[in-house]
């Protein structure tokens, strides 16, 4: 069962509510050259001591909903890649629980999750039970103080790797293998790696080096169970140099299902992942279209 963290940096704001400060995210620095970022949204497990009396679960429901919900250990797996690649890619950690806000999700009716109260600040959980009751404020001092500062951290992340020409957003998730009661799409197959897009912003040539390093993983599908990839909202129809594509790894893959340790599948795993940004590393130095 996955445990609950509340450890982080403390800080206080204007009217003196204690929010998290930098201490809930992790920017580490790769290669100068590399124009790749490695996001890594949904690893953390922290759920800060102000928000905690917001949820309306016990103890061990949360811990319920945050072993089938994290996508764990794919912040050891960014990293690992990341060392392995031959020119180190940069690599941003969430802290900070998908369960106090998510970082992916969009904050107004373009979410679709927030059909199923899973929006940025999810009001259900994973079997669509009421997790949270709370009004606007509480909703704005969770985006005030997590969605907003994560999304300022990729924007400011992708900008530097704009400097080498290109910046290549790879967002890195993974999934549980039998669906979970909120899946919107939890009907269709679910291989071994889905790979996500976004139509502006995903390139023909990323897709294939992706499909080619991960083929030795197990299948790979496109957008499916899962579609769609992160592009920060300041970039996304806007900055045709950046690119983004969404790596979604089912655990049984490479883990003991819901929150277990690692298995012999992570090397493999980390080998692709290493791989894929080599390949990147390469098309973005020969200046290929796209």
């Amino acid at each position: 069962m996955a445990q609950v963290h509340s450890r982080s940096w403390r800080f206080r704001d204007a009217d003196g509510m204690e929010i998290m400060g930098p201490g809930s995210r992790e920017l580490l620095p790769g290669d100068p050259p590399s124009p790749v970022l490695l996001h890594v949204p949904h690893a953390g497990t922290e759920v800060p001591a102000w928000t905690r009396p917001h949820l309306l679960l016990d103890d061990a429901e949360l811990a319920a909903e945050l072993a089938a919900l994290t996508d764990h250990h794919t912040d050891r797996l960014a990293r690992a890649a990341a060392q392995q690649a031959a020119v180190r890619p940069y690599v941003l950690v969430n802290r900070v629980s998908r369960f106090v806000v998510d970082p992916e999700r969009f904050p107004d009716e373009r979410e679709e999750m927030a059909a199923v109260g899973m929006g940025a600040v999810y009001t259900h959980g994973t079997r669509g039970q009421r997790i949270r009751a709370d009004g606007p404020d509480h909703r704005e001092a969770l985006l005030a103080a997590y969605y907003r500062p994560w999304a300022e951290a990729v924007h400011s992340a992708v900008e530097d790797r704009l400097a080498t020409g290109r910046a290549v957003l790879l967002d890195v998730h993974s999934y549980p293998s039998a669906a979970l009661p909120y899946e919107l799409h939890g009907g269709t197959a679910r291989p071994a790696v889905c790979l996500g897009t976004d139509p502006a912003h995903t390139p023909g040539w990323l897709v294939v080096a992706a499909r080619s390093a991960f083929a030795g993983v197990g299948s790979v599908a496109l957008d499916a169970p899962f579609a769609g990839t992160y592009v920060p909202l300041t970039h996304h129809g806007r900055e045709p140099r950046v690119r983004s594509l969404m790596l979604e790894i089912r655990r049984d893959t490479y883990m003991t299902e819901p929150a277990g340790p690692v298995g012999p599948g992570l090397g493999k795993i980390t080998a692709a992942l290493a791989t894929l940004v080599e390949a990147i590393g390469e098309v973005v130095t020969a200046g290929a279209p796209g």
